[in-house]
């Protein structure tokens, strides 16, 4: 996407394990809708001219310590979305690249990533970057570990060749920002959310789409 203006928008989709215990599900059920729920978003976000960047926190560093079985099936239903949909990807022109450590999450989903990474890599009217067992101070940890004077710590990031981010919406009413892209998202605009992550609607999407690009950002000026 050639547009200047384009936004890099990065959602945090909180809350799935209280939608689903407000039904009396397992944590995963909660999951499995907010799967649906992301699809439906990213479809709408491929569509609008004004987004050229979708992140989504989809597994933290920190989210190790839940149950086994949670993390398993979330595990599985990452590997099932990329199996899936690696296809649609580029049939809808989608460059899909991954945020955080490889090393520790299952090989069969590392190794689903690389592929996905490596066949959508020339794509460029439209960037899904999720950022699976991703925490910022890793990242920037991870990237000070490289740093030489030829190769200053942005160009270590994960991504460096990705745009900072400009907004953020996380959802289920938690107002902290978690230690998400602290390096990328250090002029981004937050907007807090109440509802939870599988109640969030495109609807509530646009209106936050829109009402960004009617702030007059100032970048410290």
């Amino acid at each position: 996407m050639n547009n200047d203006n384009a936004i890099h928008l990065g959602i945090i989709p909180d809350g799935n394990r209280r939608w689903a215990k407000s039904r009396s599900l397992n944590p995963w059920k909660g999951h499995e809708q907010a799967i649906e729920n992301f699809k439906a978003l990213t479809e709408w976000c491929r569509n609008d001219e004004r987004i050229s960047v979708l992140t989504v926190w989809c597994f933290s560093t920190e989210n190790w310590k839940r149950e086994r079985q949670e993390i398993e099936m979330l595990m599985k239903m990452l590997e099932d979305y990329l199996r899936k949909e690696q296809e649609n990807f580029i049939e809808n022109k989608t460059k899909f690249c991954h945020s955080g450590r490889k090393d520790r999450i299952p090989s069969s989903l590392a190794e689903l990533i690389k592929e996905a990474e490596e066949k959508t890599s020339d794509q460029t009217d439209f960037t899904l970057h999720l950022a699976v067992d991703y925490g910022g101070k890793d990242e920037i940890e991870r990237a000070a570990r490289k740093i030489s004077p030829e190769s200053p710590l942005k160009e270590n990031l994960d991504h460096p060749e990705l745009p900072d981010i400009d907004i953020i919406i996380r959802t289920s009413g938690e107002k902290r920002t978690s230690n998400f892209f602290m390096w990328q998202a250090a002029y981004a605009e937050w907007i807090f959310e109440d509802k939870l992550f599988p109640d969030f609607s495109i609807d509530d999407l646009q209106v936050a789409v829109d009402n960004f690009s009617d702030r007059n950002r100032r970048f410290g000026e």
